[in-house]
């Protein structure tokens, strides 16, 4: 179905919203309750659903946006996924330690790992369009995007030695990757509010606009990447990850990737008939 772009989400159900003429409805509904997510032909929107809570993590929603992440990484529609929040001030601000076991295990833990590395796994670019307050967990999500934008008015800021809390994992390495080591120590050290112009300065984020045009940027941005080859951009994105995932990041680029060319040439074919033939295979087909 052309012309529309099926939403889903608490708030919104299976409603259509007319759009672009070259918006594709996805070929199956994903319903979530802390979440919202449509597509606009090659783009993909997760939108952060809970506004009156500062789009705060809770267990249910760090399943459900990985979940979502999933379900787009296993379609080929989709080129691009965009993740922003609900409403004009909050992009995300952290997590509610709330509903999970009183353990050390990982049962009492916030899932906020399911959330990056679903993020990790996914081969298309993840943009986020930070649309206000990325405070600690929040923060830590849109460095976990491949790509920020962010609206003039936008404010980035490390909280949790302040409050009793810590990322001593992505929200580190990764933040020292994006602005270097000192200024990483610093802003989880001392804890400085960054303006959107200040975060791009440093290297944070990507790009700052105007409030009132940042999903028109923010579409602008995704659409011209969707442009780009999407084996390209997966072979790309594994090679990033690679140098943190290890064993796992690399299998994102020799198996996801190169595997599944292999599988296609004359070698792997000629093998694979030799081998069922319980004959020796030609050498002749090696390497082609």
């Amino acid at each position: 179905m052309n012309g529309s772009a099926t939403t889903t989400g608490a708030s919104q159900g299976s409603a259509a919203a007319t759009l672009s003429d070259d918006a594709v409805a996805p070929e199956r509904e994903m319903t979530f309750e802390t979440i919202l997510y449509r597509e606009e032909g090659p783009v993909g929107w997760l939108t952060l659903n809970r506004p009156d809570d500062g789009n705060m993590f809770t267990p249910q929603m760090c399943h459900e946006i990985r979940d979502c992440v999933n379900d787009v990484r296993r379609e080929t529609r989709t080129r691009v996924l965009v993740i922003t929040g609900a409403g004009d001030r909050f992009f995300c601000i952290g997590g509610r330690k709330e509903g999970m076991e009183e353990t050390t295990l990982y049962a009492g833990m916030l899932p906020t790992l399911e959330i990056y590395e679903s993020i990790e796994r996914l081969q298309k670019p993840v943009i986020a369009s930070v649309n206000g307050y990325a405070v600690g967990g929040g923060q830590v999500l849109q460095v976990m995007c491949d790509l920020t934008i962010a609206k003039e008015s936008a404010v980035f800021r490390q909280v949790g030695p302040m409050m009793g809390s810590f990322d001593a994992g992505y929200g580190t390495w990764y933040l020292e990757d994006l602005v270097g080591k000192k200024k990483a120590k610093e802003m989880w050290f001392l804890n400085p509010r960054l303006t959107a112009r200040e975060a791009l300065d440093i290297g944070l984020i990507n790009k700052v606009v105007p409030d009132e045009r940042l999903e028109e940027e923010t579409r602008a941005m995704a659409r011209a990447v969707a442009e780009r080859g999407a084996f390209a951009l997966a072979a790309l994105k594994g090679a990033f990850v690679a140098r943190h995932g290890g064993v796992s990041g690399l299998s994102r680029v020799s198996h996801d990737l190169l595997l599944r060319l292999y599988l296609d040439t004359d070698e792997s074919h000629e093998l694979g008939e030799a081998f069922r033939a319980k004959r020796t295979p030609d050498p002749d087909k090696f390497g082609k």
